[in-house]
């Protein structure tokens, strides 16, 4: 059987390759090369969330498939990303009960967001990464941080109404440079409470970005 490789998270960022998605970043260990897989925004929130350690109102689908596993004392071993064909990776979701391991074909994405919970490392094949791996280190770095507040000549532009108006990109990092931390976290309460993830991210990553600059100074 063909060598295993683990595979870290790197991160989650808007897909340039397919409008609406998401791209998922995942590291060789040992290496330098980056596979990115494009995940919906339901995935993408849900494994955001995992992430960040936000606790949500409901389960998710991905919580309830955690509980269902641990109630059923089903550990999960690891996930494998086995197959890259026609544009799509194919994984399995690798159970043990007693001696007995359970392989359960999964889409990456829901396998990514379920690892992640139950704390399970991702493997991959070594083909798959010479096929699909790319070394980001020479790439520009996209900027995260909020855009300047202001257009073209200077003049400060203020975005107001409710931030799940905004639909623009940058109306929308123009809106959250021009609010207080802590009316980010209200916001962002009131995100999670709604099971709006995707704006809840948004606010959590500009106050954690806040977060790091205070403690560099």
């Amino acid at each position: 059987m063909e060598k295993k490789i683990e595979l870290h998270l790197q991160g989650l960022t808007s897909s340039q390759i397919q409008s609406g998605a998401y791209a998922l970043v995942l590291m060789e260990e040992n290496g330098k090369r980056h596979i990115p897989i494009v995940v919906g925004t339901a995935e993408a929130q849900s494994i955001a969330i995992a992430l960040e350690g936000v606790s949500t109102p409901r389960p998710l689908t991905h919580d309830l498939i955690v509980s269902m596993a641990n109630k059923l004392e089903l550990k999960l071993k690891q996930i494998f990303i086995y197959k890259f064909e026609d544009g799509v990776f194919f994984s399995e979701l690798w159970f043990i009960k007693g001696s007995e391991t359970i392989k359960i074909d999964s889409r990456t994405s829901d396998a990514i967001a379920v690892a992640l919970r139950m704390k399970a490392p991702i493997f991959t094949t070594k083909k798959i990464i010479e096929e699909c791996g790319v070394d980001l280190d020479e790439e520009p770095q996209e900027e995260t941080a909020p855009k300047e507040s202001s257009d073209e000549k200077g003049v400060q532009t203020f975005i107001f109404g409710e931030p799940e108006e905004l639909t623009d990109e940058h109306e929308m990092n123009l809106w959250i440079s021009q609010h207080e931390t802590e009316e980010l976290r209200e916001h962002l309460q009131k995100a999670i409470n709604e099971e709006n993830y995707e704006l809840a991210k948004k606010f959590q990553d500009e106050i954690d970005r806040r977060e790091s600059e205070k403690n560099k100074k």
